[in-house]
């Protein structure tokens, strides 16, 4: 192919209708007709990564191979596609204005006055085609964060309108995203706030090529008439995305509505090749007919936002089809657990997860459910803070280790069996300075890990500043919690279990930032496999 083509995905009417989605969605539907794509997405907000917003601002961070730290989305494009995002598939205004800020410093501009266009504006066009120049790739769908009409958007969409007439005819098109909202009380779907919001986009210089309208109820012909006509659309490019059920959903509802077809069609390229999407039927076929059901408590500290965990949902989802096992997913907040109350909130639990985290709030309780776990004989899976809670539990309740603890939660500890890491002991600033993207790992022969992943040498994405501290590892191994996972380098230790139990894994690393759809992560499907059946050996003991 000789130009890369663009796609630009705008929002309109309200935030939250799953731009990211569609993105995704759109993606599979060409990346299964054959060509080469990936998906990228700018946010609006002055943050320079997503790695020091609170997950209950923004939901969970996400982390690429190359260590950047990202918008969530970054995942459901990677759980979609099957293809390794990096650092530039997200930028933030705050990494925009802080790399225009640095040219200026260094003189770069010539003494001329820096200003939002042409400067800020460059900057955003260069950043877009970065991954067009690499030559990767044959179609770069670009998710532009926000709403049309926010004062913060406004230098992306001034961007994206220099893009599309620098870039010519059949090269860039905007896919606009809205809302058709039901009224009850009238009894129908309204377009007012979609017209407005192409009027919004136009008035900036830019017309939509294809509406994707967001709906609780089917738009009829007439409807798709009236907005083709009044938002300056083709019938054709009006396409409804009604609410699903699960959101591998959207790349099949998408095909039928035929927005991968009016999109080649928009960009003047081939449309002969049918999309091969059977093994995305064949996982889909299996998420929704299990034959098996099982509960997995997810013990975490921000379980009031879904999104703060939404690879470990999704990965779940991966490994639920994989084992063809519903997996209830029961969120259990961390600070909510007390030594009184934890048999009847953990009560019929097949499975425990202990999730990442920060900081010292509802540290107890995670401890709690790991203790719950080992001693019930519940298969166990800590990821993180979770592994570390594992080791930090062992030591209390099985070494004597009275006060043992991580030194991020009290660095007077008289047993620090979490410490601090060495590279880590001179770092000020939090933001993109953990240890972060993806590591080595060297796995034991014949451990539980070694038999999960069917492997010895393994590479998984981190995100963590406190380690295992290895001055308690012969205690911990002699007493039957044994490091079965390690970084060769550097001598860190990334996995423990204990081979005296059913299944009990804990990881340093976050397996659920590589789990797809087409390659469901070993150890969530190890996890859940193993869940299965300690729940049926169970059910055959209480019957005999």
């Amino acid at each position: 192919m000789s130009q890369t083509k663009y796609i630009f995905v705008t929002g309109g009417v309200t935030s939250s209708l799953g731009k990211g989605i569609i993105a995704a969605s759109l993606a599979k539907l060409l990346q299964a007709r054959g060509y080469r794509t990936t998906i990228q997405k700018l946010d609006p907000y002055i943050n320079v990564d997503p790695g020091t917003l609170n997950p209950y601002e923004h939901g969970e961070c996400y982390v690429t191979d190359d260590g950047a730290e990202t918008d969530l989305d970054l995942g459901h494009y990677e759980r979609f596609l099957n293809v390794r995002t990096s650092q530039a598939n997200n930028v933030t205004t705050g990494r925009i204005y802080q790399s225009v800020i640095e040219k200026e410093r260094r003189g770069e501009f010539l003494g001329k006055t820096v200003q939002v266009v042409p400067h800020i504006t460059n900057e955003i066009k260069e950043r877009i085609q970065i991954l067009g120049n690499s030559g990767d790739y044959d179609i770069i769908i670009t998710e532009i964060g926000g709403t049309v009409g926010d004062i913060e958007s406004l230098p992306y969409i001034e961007a994206v309108r220099q893009l599309l007439w620098e870039l010519g005819e059949h090269n860039g098109i905007v896919i606009h995203l809205t809302l058709v909202p039901f009224l009850s009380a009238a009894g129908e779907l309204k377009t007012k706030p979609t017209q407005h919001s192409v009027k919004t986009l136009m008035e900036s210089g830019i017309k939509a090529d294809i509406l994707v309208c967001r709906t609780e109820h089917e738009i009829s012909e007439e409807i798709k008439e009236k907005l083709a006509l009044f938002c300056n659309v083709r019938k054709e490019a009006v396409i409804q995305s009604i609410d699903a059920s699960t959101i591998y959903d959207v790349p099949l509802m998408m095909q039928e509505e035929g927005l991968d077809a009016v999109t080649l069609e928009k960009l003047a390229l081939p449309k002969d090749l049918e999309p091969n999407l059977d093994q995305w039927k064949e996982f889909l076929e299996r998420h929704k007919n299990p034959k098996n059901k099982v509960v997995i408590g997810l013990i975490g500290k921000y379980v009031e936002l879904p999104d703060s965990y939404k690879s470990i949902q999704e990965s779940f989802i991966h490994a639920g089809a994989a084992n063809e096992v519903e997996v209830e997913v029961r969120s259990i907040h961390s600070s909510h657990l007390s030594a009184k109350n934890i048999d009847k909130k953990l009560l019929g639990l097949d499975g425990i997860l202990v999730a990442p985290g920060f900081g010292e709030r509802g540290i107890e309780g995670k401890i709690r459910a790991v203790r719950y776990a080992r001693e019930n004989d519940l298969p166990f899976l800590g990821i993180c803070l979770g592994m570390q809670m594992a080791v930090i539990e062992f030591a209390r309740n099985v070494l004597g280790m009275d006060k043992a603890n991580s030194t991020e939660m009290d660095p007077n500890t008289p047993y620090p069996v979490i410490s601090l890491m060495e590279e880590q002991k001179s770092v000020t600033n939090m933001g993109g300075t953990m240890r972060l993207g993806a590591w080595d790992c060297h796995l034991t022969e014949n451990s539980l890990v070694h038999q999960v992943y069917g492997t010895s040498d393994i590479s998984e994405r981190h995100r963590h500043r406190f380690e295992f501290n290895n001055e308690y590892k012969q205690q911990m191994e002699d007493a039957g919690l044994v490091p079965t996972g390690f970084n060769l380098k550097t001598g860190l230790v990334e996995v423990i279990e204990i081979p005296s139990h059913p299944w009990f894994v804990g990881v340093q690393y976050h397996p659920e930032y590589r789990s797809t759809v087409a390659s469901p992560h070993p150890l969530f499907v190890g996890f859940v496999k193993a869940v299965l059946a300690q729940k049926q050996k169970q059910k055959n003991a209480s019957l005999a």
